[in-house]
């Protein structure tokens, strides 16, 4: 594993001609009436680059991916996202939430077709798009069932197939799978790996699992301990792909990958415990 500085804020590399990111945070400065949450926070995302953010409580991750879905506004300092301010709500992201966003009163199959139903997509259409969606994350079978009828791994996979179905450039992931026991935690980022294969989309993915940030992400960002927390650490992860989720603990590499995060990470977390004592 290797700490690096983060990519140009202009672009992926030296080239006048790279793309942009598909997101950069420019001298990011978040202050809440009463909390000053991050300070002086620059760094970007390639595009199609699987990134986790990592840090102790209270440090301002979910924050980041807020600024990016155009929930918030920074104090100070910039977001883009391909290339473009964020100046409200930001339709180039999908945003999955640790608690699931499903309507109860609502079908597996209804709830997916609701994206599709409010970009104007024929209701037939809608339909084909999310029967196809369903089978993708494994619930053929399952699509008459209301969210009280399912497991709890079943409607994290029908949440994924929410966001997904509208094809998202830039999916935001605030610990989705924090709920989950650890058998079904690692079927569901073996599904998340997969599909964003498939898609070539952009990832956030907020987690406190190390060992599952390392795991998934060609990319960890530490954030420090709050308040005014900004970047502690950048660090690529060296890891073959395809991999198998829940067999990357004995692919060779990942050891040291979660031991470089963790001992920057261990001061952080120890300092966020000393202050709240």
């Amino acid at each position: 594993m290797q700490q690096t500085p983060s990519p140009s804020l202009d672009g992926v590399g030296p080239s006048s001609t790279a793309p942009d990111p598909a997101v950069a945070f420019d001298g990011i400065d978040l202050w809440y009436p009463s909390y000053h949450a991050l300070t002086n926070t620059s760094f970007a995302v390639p595009r199609g680059q699987f990134v986790s953010i990592v840090g102790p409580t209270g440090s301002g991750k979910s924050s980041l991916l807020n600024l990016v879905a155009g929930l918030i506004a920074p104090t100070r300092g910039r977001v883009t996202t391909n290339g473009r301010p964020v100046e409200g709500v930001n339709p180039d992201c999908g945003y999955m939430f640790q608690a699931d966003a499903l309507l109860p009163w609502r079908t597996a199959i209804d709830n997916v077709m609701l994206g599709p139903i409010l970009h104007k997509v024929p209701r037939a259409e809608a339909r084909e798009q999310a029967m196809a969606w369903l089978a993708r994350v494994g619930l053929r079978g399952f699509e008459h069932r209301y969210p009280h009828h399912l497991s709890g791994g079943q409607r994290k996979r029908v949440a994924m197939a929410q966001v997904l179905i509208n094809r998202p450039q830039i999916l935001l992931m605030d610990e989705p799978f924090g709920a989950l026991d650890a058998q079904t935690r690692a079927l569901m980022g073996q599904e998340l790996s997969d599909l964003w294969m498939d898609l070539g989309a952009t990832v956030l993915f907020v987690t406190h699992d190390l060992e599952e940030a390392v795991a998934l992400s060609d990319r960890i960002v530490l954030i420090s301990s709050g308040p005014d927390a900004t970047l502690k650490g950048d660090y690529l992860v060296d890891l073959d792909r395809p991999r198998q989720v829940a067999d990357a603990r004995f692919m060779t590499g990942f050891e040291a990958a979660y031991e470089a995060v963790w001992r920057d990470l261990r001061e952080e977390v120890m300092t966020t415990y000393a202050r709240e004592r």
